[in-house]
This record gives structure tokens, sequence and C-alpha cells, in this order.
């Protein structure tokens, strides 16, 4: 879809976008004379000349550089370019504000293979392993997510990002990450009613016992967030084309999940959730 996209460039709307579109130019390699008649003399040079930077960019595979002059609703675009260096990022920390709290986990899936790190084991691993990928995705992590892992780390994360909970809001799908995989199909099962509190509360057990099955109930739970990512953004991609020309041509099939390496502990589930209750 990026390859059919104007709407980066100075001036152009999704209404001139869809009128380029209408005009037989449905790629950045159709605009070239004739051009679309409603088009000025000025306006076509801003095209070309933006067009050319962005074959550029793209031969270099800059997607930051793209997500620069998109509109911040047309940054679905970019996924399929960069769909083969993509992290799929999730973090779970001592609380569930930004302030005072760290990070206890942090789950990155690549869409082949998924990696864990923890607090006081190989956290510091994740600073290095981030830097191969060009595209990020996650749920509320321009606001949460993101900041945490640089403050933490000490860097900026300059890679393109996808933040899918204003793309969600965008289509009508609300309730935070657990409700809009709900109404998107996907069943989390024995995960399904564990949230983010529940999250710290597993790390407080941890940190209490240092018992194995706690933190493999927490490392579940994260990867959960992170893995299901992929299918939440290739649906909102396929909603998305759906006002375009290219609904049937640029559909993505539904990713294959992941076979799970983690396995929540239900009795601690349950233990938990009694505790819980009698609060």
């Amino acid at each position: 879809m990026l390859f059919n996209t104007f709407v980066h460039i100075p001036g152009i709307g999704e209404t001139t976008e869809r009128r380029i579109w209408q005009a037989g130019v449905e790629t950045w390699d159709d605009f070239r004379p004739p051009y679309p008649e409603f088009l000025s003399v000025q306006k076509v040079k801003l095209i070309e000349e933006h067009l050319a930077r962005s074959r550029a960019q793209a031969g270099q595979q800059a997607g930051h550089e793209f997500l620069r002059q998109l509109p911040a609703a047309q940054r679905w675009r970019v996924f399929p370019l960069y769909r083969d260096s993509v992290a799929y990022l999730d973090i779970e920390t001592t609380g569930l504000s930004f302030t005072d709290h760290c990070i206890t986990t942090i789950s990155l899936y690549d869409g082949k293979e998924v990696f864990t790190y923890v607090q006081g084991e190989n956290l510091a691993d994740f600073g290095e392993d981030i830097g191969q990928y060009q595209l990020l995705v996650t749920y509320n992590g321009k606001a949460f997510d993101v900041p945490m892992l640089e403050r933490h780390f000490g860097f900026k994360l300059a890679q393109a990002h996808i933040d899918l909970r204003p793309l969600l809001q965008g289509l009508g799908f609300v309730g935070g990450l657990k409700g809009c995989e709900k109404q998107m199909g996907l069943d989390r099962g024995a995960l399904a009613g564990v949230d983010g509190y529940f999250a710290v509360l597993l790390w407080r057990e941890y940190c209490r016992t240092k018992a194995p099955q706690v933190l493999e109930t927490l490392l579940a739970y994260n990867v959960e967030d992170a893995v299901n990512l992929e299918s939440l953004l290739v649906q909102a991609y396929n909603l998305k084309l759906a006002g375009t020309p290219f609904a049937e041509s640029h559909r993505l099939p539904m990713p294959t999940v992941p076979e799970k390496t983690f396995f929540p502990d239900l009795e601690l589930i349950e233990r938990l959730r009694g505790r819980l209750r009698e609060y």
C-alpha cells in the first residue's frame, strides 16, 4: 500500500489521493505524462519531487522517514514493506503508572520467534537486540512502553512505530488491548481475565518466592500481549484497505500463531484471584 500512497505529500489529502487513483494513477510509477488533468503544473512538480525522495527512502527501507511525512492516521500503510524487520513489543512493569516504576519483563516477537527479557537476568540484552529491527508495533506504546524503554535504556528508539491503540480506535475498536482482542475474535484461553495489574501481582509474587512457575505465568501473559499484536495489525490493515481500490489485491492473510513456549500455572492464577477477592 505504501507505493500507492500520495497523502505523504504536502497538500495531498485523501480526497485528492482518491481522485489520483480514479485517474488511473494507482502507484508511484504510474505518475508520468499525461498527468491527471485536475492537477496544476505546480502540483505535478511538487508530487514528482516528493516521489523521487520517496523512492530513494524506500530503497533504503528508511521507515522512520515515511512516518515523519505520513499523517498519523495513515501510518498503517508502511507495515507490509517492513514486515520482515518488525518487533511486536510489550512490557510489564512494577506498577501501572509511568512515574516511579520500572520494567520487569519485555516480550519481543518478530513474526517468527519470541524473545523475552527479565529484570535481574537478561534485561540489558534488549538494548542491543532491538537495534536490528526497523519497525516497532505496540498497543499504547507511544504513551507508555516506548517512553519506559527509552528511560530505562537511555537511548531513543528511532525506528518507525505503529501504535495500534489509535489505529484500532479509528476503526471503532475500544476497551484496551484485551477488549480489542475480544472484539476481533482473539481468545486468550486460560489467560482470559488476566490484566496488567495481575502482571504486577505476579512479579511481586515472583520476587517473594522466586518460584519458576510464577515467572513462567508472567511471561506467558507478557508474550501473549506481544504475539497478538501481529494478528490485530493484520486485521486492522485489511479493514483500512476496504476503503481503497486495493482491498483485494493488497489483502494480507492472517498470520500463523507461534507455538507457545511459556504456560500459565492455573492454580497460581486462581490463588491470586482469591487474594484479590479478599481485598
